[in-house]
């Protein structure tokens, strides 16, 4: 049990202090336990196997299923007509909309998704995307609680149930698992809370400022970009002369110049190039393509002694806008380029792309760039290729939250994608099939029919996830195993020296919220389930209404940006602050908490 509960205090605070990678502390947790004995080596690693990792890794597949065959691009036009433009209605129709997502399409990958296409409605519209892309946050995480296919702890709850059937006391009833819309009663009042409370109050907590930062298209390069990163002017030709000064130096000692403007593009001889390394040099009619304001352009093309074209004659293709130009990233919360230094990511030598400007909070960093150490929740501003952009994206480290052409889709295979995940949610509906053999029907399904190939598939799943999932698993088999669970439920019962049920549900669900702000939702799940089914034994409750009551608090996580990747990727750009969070969150943590525990205590009275 001692051994069992530092497992827990060490996960829960390198969770919280982000001192070694989520994923890598969850694999750590699972091979002590499997070197200290804690259970059977047969047993260690069988949360790769279990149901919960095999259905989130298919709904994941299916997700991008939908996406590259057109589904979100649908959505937006549906919201762009049903709302008319009006901000009035936009709100309600694009969190209706989002939150009919949020049952089907796990939160992180669904924000990636959303971010997009609020910013193409902001455009269109010219609502303040502040008040657009917080409310649809917290929309996604009112409503993934509505079925058991996108919200990872819902999913684990079987999983765990099952591991607490085992160790429950003699004479205790088996506690039963949860079918894929048991909760669909308690999730479609959370759902329709969070729609309701942005519809009512979201102009007055979010008020446009004059600093909202609108996400645009990217031909709005001029008036977007020069306001919120004081990137201005267009692009024009340098050709480098015999009696220049750059002949002979490299393109990052250029950059370093006093004045110098961006060099976003370079053609040597025949050969022309997007993003030019660091370490190309520069020779006598290398031709240069910069960006900067005309009288800064100018001044550096006298000072350099070369030939300056306003027009783009012979860099014209690179800079065409419909396959190239300027775009925004966001470093989400599972990136693998977290603490890493921008140069050392060689984004111009790997996919052409050059980093023109860092935001991080209401800072924004364009000197030095190369030497600036990434953060989650940091927005990179980017040129490239469009092509280049989605061969970036498909490792997942950084996600494109600009509108820009996307990579190919494949709307004939719109009614194939639909058709296959409406299977698979009938099969887990109607059958006996476990959701994880549903799912993976579905998915297979999009894999024979084209809508996604194989490795588009791999490029779907994002793998911090299932190993983090995966391995924290056992550690709340350890939990009911060694009697550690049980031991902590007589400690809360001894203090609360025979409280109510409603209190213990209270005390519960509070401290589930408190765990979720500061760690991830599947660890403040796999920690609390085995308590709160000790506590429901102990006092004669229901063991699944604690259980649900755990998995549904654990995505009430609303007060802080670093609480769910989902409002992590939208704090950037949104351009929202801390005190936003709270004067927001807090209200509906509260209304959501309130709602939860009347629902179950209705729907297992």
């Amino acid at each position: 049990m001692i051994l069992v509960l530092g497992l827990v205090a060490f996960t829960m605070i390198m969770l919280v202090l982000e001192w070694i990678r989520a994923d890598m502390v969850a694999l750590l947790v699972v091979v002590v336990i499997g070197v200290t004995g804690l259970m059977p080596a047969t047993q260690v690693f069988q949360g790769f196997a279990g149901n919960a990792v095999i259905a989130i890794l298919a709904i994941m597949i299916m997700g991008a299923g939908l996406d590259r065959a057109g589904a979100l691009s649908k959505a937006a036009a549906f919201v762009m007509r049903m709302s008319g433009g009006r901000e009035s209605r936009l709100g309600i129709v694009i969190n209706s909309v989002t939150s009919l997502f949020s049952a089907i399409i796990p939160s992180q990958a669904l924000a990636a998704l959303m971010i997009p296409v609020s910013s193409r409605l902001s455009a269109r519209t010219g609502v303040p995307l502040t008040r657009m892309l917080l409310p649809m946050a917290f929309c996604i995480l009112t409503a993934t609680n509505t079925t058991l296919i996108a919200n990872s702890p819902l999913i684990l709850l079987n999983d765990l149930i099952a591991s607490a059937n085992r160790n429950l006391p003699p004479g205790a009833h088996t506690i039963t698992r949860f079918s894929l819309f048991s909760v669909t009663p308690i999730g479609l009042i959370l759902a329709a809370i969070g729609i309701a409370y942005f519809a009512l109050f979201a102009k007055r907590l979010l008020p446009a400022r004059e600093d909202d930062r609108q996400k645009v298209t990217p031909g709005r390069t001029e008036s977007y970009f020069a306001e919120t990163y004081g990137i201005v002017g267009n692009p024009a030709e340098l050709t480098v002369t015999a009696e220049s000064a750059l002949v002979g130096m490299s393109v990052g000692e250029v950059e370093q110049l006093h004045g110098a403007p961006l060099i976003l593009a370079m053609k040597n001889g025949n050969e022309s190039r997007m993003a030019p390394p660091a370490e190309e040099m520069i020779w006598v009619g290398t031709v240069l393509g910069v960006l900067g304001a005309r009288e800064q352009v100018n001044e550096f093309a006298n000072n350099q002694l070369c030939r300056v074209s306003p027009r783009m004659r012979q860099l014209a293709d690179l800079f065409n806008p419909t396959r190239a130009g300027i775009s925004e990233a966001v470093v989400p919360p599972s990136s693998s380029v977290i603490k890493q230094r921008i140069g050392d990511l060689h984004l111009r030598k790997r996919f052409g792309i050059a980093v023109l400007a860092v935001n991080r909070g209401d800072q924004v960093f364009r000197e030095d760039i190369r030497g600036i150490s990434l953060r989650a929740g940091d927005t990179l501003v980017l040129h490239s290729h469009w092509n280049d952009l989605a061969m970036m994206q498909a490792d997942r480290d950084l996600v494109v939250i600009t509108d820009v052409p996307k990579v190919e889709q494949r709307p004939g295979k719109l009614w194939q994608a639909l058709g296959f995940f409406l299977l698979a949610m009938g099969l887990a509906l109607f059958t006996d099939l476990d959701l994880p053999v549903a799912m993976m029907s579905g998915a297979i399904g999009m894999l024979l029919s084209g809508v996604l190939t194989m490795d588009e598939a791999y490029r779907s799943v994002n793998w911090k996830t299932i190993f983090v999932t995966a391995c924290l698993i056992p550690l709340g088999w350890s939990m009911d195993s060694t009697g550690a669970a049980a031991w902590l439920a007589q400690e809360v019962l001894h203090y609360s020296h025979g409280a109510p049920q409603w209190s213990l549900q209270l005390a519960i669900a509070v401290l589930t919220l408190l765990f979720s702000q500061v760690m991830s939702n599947v660890g403040a799940t796999v920690m609390m389930v085995p308590i709160a089914i000790s506590v429901a034994v102990a006092t004669g409750g229901n063991p699944a209404a604690y259980a649900l009551l755990v998995a549904l608090s654990s995505s009430n996580t609303f007060l802080i940006s670093s609480g769910h990747p989902a409002l992590m990727m939208v704090a950037g750009p949104g351009g929202y602050r801390s005190r936003d969070f709270l004067r927001v969150g807090l209200p509906l943590t509260a209304l959501i908490l309130v709602a939860t525990l009347v629902g179950i205590n209705l729907m297992y009275r």
